[in-house]
């Protein structure tokens, strides 16, 4: 059980998600309980998310931090793709539905990469520091095309750039930079502490399990509590699974060429959805919000696939013969004497 717990933490921590939030849902006693419990999880959810930003941060070297050639080109392609996005908005003539899509899609492509990239990164033997680099670069970004772009989607938007610029940095610097000031505290100054802390090298993976369940029971419920027809659901559920495969094969494209394929494709298919959410929420329709709600089930299991294929590389944990292959490993070994 505990190797099952260990080797399928995504999978595990979704169903968990999804489970917590159906007892809370169909339990009317929990109501009340599910209804104080929900203004937390706007404090859980970051606080979860700096941990494993500051777990991250104690096991990687700050001075091979650097912005590479590769982040670039990732950075262009999501340019690319927010601009046809925007194109689509603006010179079709889209019904409403299709607007609320659109702007859907949009959040899920103008979203910075995810803070827990570089721990699935590391699990599939990529480069942590890299990764992270790509994380800050990323935010900064998003926090200029927001206020930019966001405007032109839908008139109605009052987002003055300086305002929305600052406040956007404001609210990922503090996930991004306290654990980061955090993490060099301690590597500087408690030794032991730090000792400890990287005697647990999944740590920080083990953290975000527990985060993906709590964001899975919100997403879950943000879902449910939308309005929309089954239908509308399953378009939008399949618009974004089609968009979340196609930025992790092209990410991995990207880095095939500068020999980081694992990089590439975490750098630009696993999206901080929470923050998607959030701007698709706050600034455009709230219903637009269900498409990179949905991204956030589609983008982990991904993962969980990524993990499960890297695992079955390793020497040690390779699949038994089955009696077929056996009998083909004889064969060769006749005509090989």
């Amino acid at each position: 059980m505990i190797r099952l717990l260990r080797d399928w933490t995504l999978p595990v921590a979704i169903v968990a998600g999804i489970v917590i939030y159906s007892v809370f849902a169909f339990t009317p006693a929990l109501d009340a309980a599910g209804d104080a419990l929900l203004p937390l999880m706007d404090v859980l959810l970051p606080a979860a998310m700096a941990l494993i930003l500051f777990a991250n941060f104690c096991r990687i070297d700050f001075h091979a931090m650097r912005l590479l050639s590769w982040h670039w080109q990732v950075t262009a392609f999501q340019l690319l793709t927010v601009g046809i996005a925007v194109a689509v908005v603006l010179t079709r003539d889209l019904s409403p539905a299709g607007v609320v899509l659109t702007e859907g899609l949009l959040t899920c492509v103008i979203g910075p990469g995810a803070a827990a990239a570089a721990v699935v990164t590391g699990k599939l033997g990529g480069d942590m520091a890299s990764m992270t680099s790509y994380t800050f670069l990323s935010n900064v970004v998003t926090a200029v095309m927001v206020p930019i772009i966001f405007p032109m989607v839908d008139p109605s938007v009052d987002m003055p750039f300086v305002e929305a610029f600052l406040g956007i940095l404001a609210k990922v610097s503090l996930v991004l930079l306290v654990p980061m000031a955090a993490a060099y505290v301690v590597k500087h100054r408690l030794p032991r502490l730090l000792a400890w802390l990287n005697s647990m090298p999944d740590l920080a993976f083990y953290l975000w399990g527990v985060s993906l369940a709590l964001t899975t029971g919100v997403t879950a419920r943000g879902i449910v509590h939308s309005g929309q027809s089954v239908t509308t659901l399953l378009v939008m559920a399949g618009a974004s699974l089609l968009l979340c495969m196609t930025q992790f094969a092209v990410g991995r494209w990207i880095g095939h060429f500068h020999d980081v394929p694992s990089e590439g494709g975490q750098a630009l298919g696993q999206k901080n959805t929470s923050f998607a959410v959030w701007i698709a929420y706050t600034y455009l329709s709230p219903v637009s919000s269900v498409v990179p709600g949905c991204y956030i089930l589609w983008q982990n299991i991904v993962n969980s696939l990524e993990l499960w294929h890297h695992r079955r590389k390793q020497p040690g944990n390779r699949l038994p013969d089955t009696p077929v292959k056996r009998l083909e490993n004889r064969e060769g070994d006749k005509r090989a004497s």
